[in-house]
């Protein structure tokens, strides 16, 4: 059975989020083996600077890169990555498994992103959208789209 993690820097705080991912952890038990893994966002000042944040995302990097097994396919969550449909993400995943892969990490960073090294342990670097959300969103939407892609995958009437 494939294995699906999600490393996610910070913790949902609404109970509306947690329940929606829930769901879907549920939901994906029966395609895949779910792991999500939370990391503590790096406080920051209210008005931080460009050094003050390169400094918490290289910290936010290497706890997040500590996290990551070595023979897993990793997706990295960001901005300049590109944007795919959920049928191309469904095959996506579906050409990961099939080349001999048994592991999916994808990455959310926090609210002020992910470090470049982050993104250059990334295999396929992906954006959800070019619209901002609310970062703590971010993880019931690729939730879905992962339980999405399976759906898809196994031709079932989910996806329309």
């Amino acid at each position: 059975m494939l294995s699906v993690t999600i490393i996610c820097v910070g913790k949902l705080k609404e109970r509306y989020l947690t329940d929606a991912c829930a769901e879907y952890a549920k939901r994906l038990s029966a395609f895949c083996k779910l792991t999500i893994t939370e990391l503590s966002e790096v406080r920051l000042p209210d008005s931080p600077s460009d050094a003050e944040i390169a400094k918490a995302l290289e910290k936010e990097g290497e706890m997040i890169l500590s996290k990551i097994p070595k023979d897993a396919y990793v997706i990295p969550m960001c901005i300049e990555g590109k944007m795919i449909s959920s049928p191309a993400l469904s095959e996506k995943m579906t050409e990961i498994s099939l080349s001999g892969k048994n592991r999916i990490v994808f990455i959310i960073g926090s609210s002020c992103g992910l470090s470049d090294t982050v993104k250059a342990r990334g295999d396929f670097k992906l954006s959800i959208s070019p619209m901002t959300f609310p970062h703590q969103l971010a993880r019931v939407m690729l939730l879905e789209q992962i339980y999405r892609g399976f759906m898809i995958a196994a031709g079932n009437k989910y996806h329309k």
